[in-house]
């Protein structure tokens, strides 16, 4: 059986409640939470009463996003990462979202796969410690420093972090990085969305093109 839920982005104009209502509605099974969108983190709500008015409504909190450029590791990215989860294990959610940075920069062959695994050694037992999972999500853009599933897992299995860090399976973005292995014992969520402009290419297409999937 296939379970759905609600990223906060497919209804980003959406209150947190309203989130937490039209999931319901829906018969899904959860939520993802984001902190990349106007309104704060739970509408401004404690992460604990937030967590509580999730699970009242019988859905589970599956993600709180996002720890930006987690590949760029430094201190303050550290103490950003410890942030965001704190928040998320105080309103138990399962797992934060981890997303690679974007800017063209630590691109090259060796220089990208030893960053990620600096990461990763770093995150793990900060995410041990808080009890979740890291959601690793790879974008397919051509300026991404982790754009293929393979060098995800690759750096994952290198830190011993099968099972700690999940894959991200997002259809626009594996389909911006060409497809290949799709790795299901590594995935933890998927994003599905669809692109319905038939005159823009794949290498042209960005997140503003993305819609929900439609029929046909």
């Amino acid at each position: 059986m296939i379970h759905f839920a609600l990223n906060h982005m497919t209804v980003a104009r959406l209150s947190f409640r309203d989130l937490v209502a039209l999931s319901a509605k829906l018969g899904c099974v959860g939520i993802e939470v984001r902190n990349d969108l106007p309104q704060p983190l739970f509408d401004g709500m404690d992460p604990a009463e937030g967590g509580a008015f999730v699970r009242d409504a019988g859905l589970r909190l599956l993600a709180v996003a996002e720890v930006k450029r987690f590949n760029d590791w430094s201190s303050d990215k550290e103490a950003e990462a410890l942030a965001l989860m704190k928040i998320a294990q105080v309103s138990g959610a399962e797992a934060v979202s981890l997303i690679p940075r974007n800017d063209n920069l630590g691109m090259g062959n060796g220089e990208r796969q030893a960053n990620l695994r600096v990461a990763l050694k770093a995150l793990k037992p900060m995410l041990e410690d808080h009890g979740l999972v890291g959601m690793v999500e790879p974008l397919g853009f051509e300026i991404c420093a982790l754009r293929y599933k393979a060098e995800a897992v690759e750096g994952i299995e290198a830190v011993g972090g099968k099972g700690r860090f999940k894959l991200v399976h997002d259809t626009f973005h594996h389909t911006l990085a060409h497809g290949g292995p799709l790795f299901p014992e590594h995935t933890g969520i998927v994003h599905v969305s669809g692109v319905v402009d038939q005159e823009v290419g794949i290498a042209d297409m960005r997140d503003p093109h993305r819609v929900l999937v439609t029929k046909g």
